[in-house]
């Protein structure tokens, strides 16, 4: 009786099949257009929105094996804009985000956590104004489209960072937890 993989046509389907039905990789994606970063606070009281206009951001993440993810994300500073033509540029100065001597943001995570509720953490730093703190992102993730999209959420004591000194320090007038937001459409690197 002759073995079954004597022929090279047979032996090439089986090998297809192994590789068809081996694990997905983690895969490395960057940013791609209709991508959103935004924070809300309040100012005496009444609330306000604002997005960064420029920003880039880099994931590698296989929902798989969400502990081998990595997350890099630089913010242009100065792309603050919240509608409020006097608002955004007492953003740029000294006493809020200090443009002159910071020009960028930088968010880094390593390893992520998935949560009951099906979504993530990543338990990063927020590098802001030369002061490195830890920020938790949480994030979904939903691949059914097209383009992966990664929504997620953070809050930022700004007052850890130096954001708002002086005047503006007073909670009662600027609250120290500022809301970030961000929807990232992906595409691969």
């Amino acid at each position: 009786m002759k073995p079954i993989l004597t022929t090279p046509a047979v032996a090439a389907a089986l090998l297809a099949g192994m590789l068809a039905a081996a694990p997905a990789a983690a895969a490395d994606y960057v940013q791609a257009e209709g991508s959103t970063l935004a924070f809300a606070s309040r100012y005496d009281g009444e609330l306000f929105t604002g997005r960064f206009q420029d920003f880039t951001t880099r994931l590698r993440f296989d929902p798989a094996k969400p502990a081998e993810g990595r997350l890099e994300v630089s913010i242009a500073l100065a792309s603050a804009s919240t509608g409020n033509s006097d608002r955004d540029s007492t953003l740029r100065t000294s006493d809020f985000f200090d443009i002159g001597r910071h020009a960028q943001a930088r968010y880094t995570a390593s390893g992520f956590r998935k949560l009951p509720d099906g979504q993530y953490a990543a338990d990063g730093t927020l590098e802001l104004r030369g002061v490195s703190k830890p920020v938790t992102l949480t994030f979904s993730w939903d691949a059914s489209g097209a383009q992966p999209v990664l929504n997620g959420r953070a809050v930022v004591q700004r007052l850890d960072f130096g954001v708002g000194g002086g005047d503006w320090a007073d909670t009662k007038l600027i609250p120290n937890a500022v809301n970030v937001s961000t929807r990232v459409v992906f595409q691969p690197e």
